[in-house]
């Protein structure tokens, strides 16, 4: 698998002040083709838009709502970043936003791997696409083509036209065919047969519900972004709690700029955490949290919600129950700001 020595091509945090009217955010450092927008400081939604729907279209990961269209959210995507409107959850005047921006492959193209055609739009070098399909409601074998040629490590799904709860694919989870979580609550991990048809992602396609299900509704859009792992930029994993303030370290390979956590043994909260919004007490500690399944404002965290982002993986710091309980499991996605050398071995930590 060839390694990315450059990270910061695919995947760019970016943080940025609103100024209540058009906003041209520079400094992404390509054109993204994802973005993801939360307000820092005030319970906010948060935004995800992308070129496969286009701008004006936003989903929130912290609802089950249908698709809306908003013509003040990200106006364009532009080559150094995007531009945004008026609306207040990703440019209220003087409030700080932090964007995450992925780079895939533009507006897409037709695929045709699967049983559902559909739209794709990939970055096979960073191992993401989006991918846009309408449902047929049925099919016992139903796919749909992902464009990355390789197994997916992860699928995010979320129906456009319904109000219905994002759904996940993640490797880690307790069966390859069956289990899934949900993004926009705390539950713990459920499994089915409804949801990828009893059948593990390959390289070229994943399984859609055979009867209906919220990512294969009759007539209905439905987004899906996919990923795959790649060596020095990004790692989907799991890890084991200790419930100590010297937590387990996470070995990934790279010094990671963006790290997202959920507990599946029980209920828990989903974490984000990333290496541009003020770590405290200099060094490597990450302590500003925020939750993907919640609308709720940023907070830092010197007691409970503590990670160092080492130059070869994570290191838990803290014991609270959504990151770092005894006996607990935990899924995992990261991306990488650096490379570093092929050693197993995680860092000491400091």
């Amino acid at each position: 698998m060839a390694q990315i020595d450059k990270p910061s091509l695919h995947f760019n945090t970016k943080l940025y002040t609103g100024n209540g009217g058009t906003n041209a955010i520079t400094g992404v450092g390509f054109q993204p083709d994802l973005i993801w927008i939360k307000e820092r400081s005030s319970t906010s939604s948060h935004n995800l838009v992308d070129a496969v729907r286009g701008v004006t279209k936003r989903i929130s990961s912290d609802n089950a709502n249908a698709e809306e269209t908003l013509s003040g959210i990200v106006s364009s995507f532009d080559s150094d970043g995007f531009t945004n409107g008026a609306d207040n959850g990703v440019n209220e005047n003087s409030q700080t936003y932090a964007s995450w921006n992925w780079k895939a492959g533009g507006a897409g193209s037709s695929n045709s791997d699967g049983t559902i055609t559909s739209t794709v739009s990939v970055n096979t070098t960073a191992g993401f696409s989006i991918v846009k399909y309408v449902g047929t409601g049925s099919g016992s074998n139903s796919t749909v083509g992902h464009g990355l040629g390789v197994k997916p490590g992860m699928i995010i799904v979320k129906n456009l036209d319904s109000s219905t709860n994002w759904v996940i694919w993640h490797k880690e989870l307790a069966s390859e065919t069956n289990s899934y979580i949900r993004l926009d609550t705390n539950d713990a991990p459920g499994s089915t047969s409804n949801y990828w048809n009893s059948a593990a992602p390959t390289t070229s396609v994943f399984g859609v519900s055979p009867g209906g299900y919220n990512n294969n509704k009759d007539g209905q859009n439905t987004i899906a972004y996919c990923f795959a792992e790649k060596t020095g930029y990004s790692k989907f994993g799991q890890y084991n709690g200790n419930g100590n303030t010297n937590g387990p370290v996470i070995y990934t390979g790279f010094k990671p700029a963006f790290f997202i956590h959920k507990r599946i043994d029980n209920t828990g909260n989903w974490g984000l955490f990333d290496n541009k919004r003020s770590p405290s007490g200099g060094g490597n500690t990450i302590s500003y949290n925020l939750n993907p399944d919640l609308n709720g404002a940023e907070y830092q965290s010197t007691s409970s919600m503590n990670v160092d982002f080492l130059s070869n993986g994570i290191k838990i710091r803290e014991d609270n129950g959504d990151l770092n309980a005894s006996g607990g499991s935990y899924i995992y996605w990261a991306f990488g700001q650096s490379l570093v050398g092929t050693n197993n071995t995680p860092n000491t930590a400091r």
